[in-house]
């Protein structure tokens, strides 16, 4: 009926700086998917026997992140609509602010390139064979060879900017020595349609 990821974040700081424990005492939950059937309250429901599960097993605490941004494709189709985090509240998360602003690069089908994709590209690391096929799905050749070189050219001609002002974020401390190093709450946001439809 659906599936909950709680990974180890890309920076150990997510955890460490949040909660004041070691990177492997805490966890992200980084995906969630309930098939449409679930009934209402599936969500909240499922991911708080998660979080029970996870308190159980001696962890210090949770850190998620909400993407209030919308993708949509280059014709203008919406891919993937924003979210502030109902569910976080749901679950009396801790709303703690943003994650750093950044840029993407979007493509055309409205996802994104990411930093990392880039990077991997203009290294020639092995397993960019996957990569290229997608790009070449939209239009997008890569040279035989390197692809460093003319990497920056293909970007700009086939990618959109987009300015992003970074992830909400919510945390939950399962414990009072994690919950001393929490900063104070803030007030939980709201999504404002002017902003996001002039930048998506």
């Amino acid at each position: 009926m659906g599936v909950a990821v709680f990974a180890h974040p890309t920076n150990d700081r997510t955890i460490t700086g949040m909660f004041g424990c070691a990177a492997n005492e805490g966890v992200e939950l980084s995906r969630l998917v309930l098939l449409d059937e679930v009934p209402g309250n599936g969500e909240s429901f499922f991911v708080g026997h998660c979080m029970r599960t996870l308190k159980a097993l001696g962890l210090a605490g949770i850190v998620s992140f909400s993407d209030p941004v919308p993708r949509r494709t280059v014709s203008g189709v919406l891919i993937k609509p924003g979210h502030c985090g109902t569910l976080y509240r749901a679950l009396n998360g801790r709303f703690v602010g943003r994650s750093s602003p950044r840029s993407l690069r979007l493509l055309a089908d409205g996802t994104v390139l990411s930093d990392r994709t880039i990077q991997k590209l203009r290294a020639g690391e092995p397993g960019t064979g996957s990569i290229g096929e997608r790009l070449g799905q939209l239009g997008i050749r890569l040279p035989d060879g390197p692809v460093g070189p003319e990497l920056t050219t293909l970007l700009n001609k086939h990618t959109r900017s987009l300015r992003h002002p970074g992830n909400f974020k919510y945390v939950w401390a399962f414990s009072r020595a994690a919950g001393k190093h929490l900063p104070s709450p803030l007030p939980y946001p709201k999504m404002d349609p002017l902003f996001y439809s002039a930048n998506t």
